[in-house]
């Protein structure tokens, strides 16, 4: 998992932070910061989800694409 900054694919950046485990099942967890203001959650909130459904791709008008692309390390 490379650090830098990453859009999503509906259009916003996050910064990824690092990997962490959950504590019971030891499942990979990505840790990321939205790089906006999000209307409930504030400037700058942290945010996890699982590595595997991060890195995973998704089907956007009939094209296959990263949920996440990663635009600067």
């Amino acid at each position: 998992m490379k650090l830098g900054k990453y859009q999503h694919f509906k259009g916003n950046l996050y910064q990824v932070i690092g990997v962490a485990h959950h504590s019971e099942t030891l499942e990979e967890l990505v840790v990321y910061r939205a790089l906006y203001k999000h209307e409930v959650y504030g400037d700058n909130s942290l945010w996890v989800r699982p590595k595997k459904m991060f890195l995973e791709n998704v089907v956007v008008n009939g094209k296959e694409i990263p949920r996440f692309a990663l635009v600067e390390k």
